[in-house]
């Protein structure tokens, strides 16, 4: 059966698909010997394909891996950082870590804290940080002082942000303070710190940004640094939100921002 080669290439663990796409689009990939094109299909059991010179295989893909990590304050969420910082990838076994493809699925800045999916499923990576995905993102936060209602019924509505509006999100007040209020934000987008932006337009800037849950996925009692498998309906719950993506976009193209996987954490999805 022929598939797309972008598609293979993210199966095998090889990249992400949007880094895939690109990889063909920097004619690094090879389908028998001659340079491919974006959307050109292969038969992976019978074609010759190679990226870098280097012939790849179905066995080069290494046995899926779905961690969930409870992320500590000062890790930055990539597999490699050029400033030398901690990356939750240190936090990993190395044989079931960057030897074995895994990588951060999205991001929580450096100060923040909870709940990062790691994986080597480059289908799910994609599916979960495209950014017409639909996955609830719970969050516990910290702001200065106590918001009005008017300013809670704005969050949750939509405010502008860079000359877009955010989609409507849940605000809940757990915790009122004078100085200090705990707020309960669950998003259905991942715009770049959108939760530290919108706080601060609104003026009660974030004190602290914890992440409880990524859809049905809790951090639960996980301590900080540490991680733990998926279990089965947790995957299940994953690989259902990949494969609606590869359906409702099975032509898309590099249109969209790459996706940054293993770099500083400067660009990507970050709350």
């Amino acid at each position: 059966m022929t598939e797309r080669l972008q598609k293979i290439l993210s199966q095998w663990g090889v990249a992400s698909r949007r880094q895939a796409e690109q990889m063909i689009l920097d004619g690094r990939v090879c389908l028998n010997g001659e340079v491919v094109q974006l959307g050109q299909k292969a038969n992976p059991q019978q074609d010759w394909i190679e990226v870098d010179g280097t012939r790849i295989h179905p066995t080069h893909r290494p046995a899926p891996i779905y961690l969930l990590l409870h992320k500590p304050v000062g890790t930055v969420s990539t597999c490699h950082d050029p400033e030398g910082r901690s990356t939750v990838i240190d936090l990993i076994a190395p044989s079931i870590g960057v030897d074995a493809g895994v990588h951060p699925v999205g991001r929580l800045d450096v100060a923040s804290t909870g709940a990062l999916i790691l994986t080597n499923n480059g289908a799910v990576t994609f599916g979960l940080t495209h950014p017409r995905h639909a996955v609830p993102k719970t969050y516990q936060v910290w702001v200065e002082g106590l918001p009005n209602a008017s300013t809670l019924e704005q969050w949750r509505k939509g405010v502008m942000l860079a000359g877009k509006m955010t989609l409507p999100a849940e605000v809940r007040v757990l915790n009122p303070g004078r100085n200090q209020t705990e707020l309960e934000i669950v998003l259905r987008e991942g715009r770049n710190r959108q939760v530290r932006r919108v706080a601060e337009q609104l003026g009660h800037p974030v004190r602290l940004l914890h992440r409880t849950a990524i859809g049905s996925i809790r951090l639960g009692k996980l301590q900080s640094g540490q991680y733990r498998y998926l279990r089965e309906s947790e995957i299940k719950f994953l690989q259902v939100q990949a494969e609606a993506i590869e359906q409702a976009l099975p032509d898309l193209r590099i249109s969209e921002p790459d996706l940054k996987i293993g770099v500083s954490e400067s660009k990507g999805h970050k709350l």
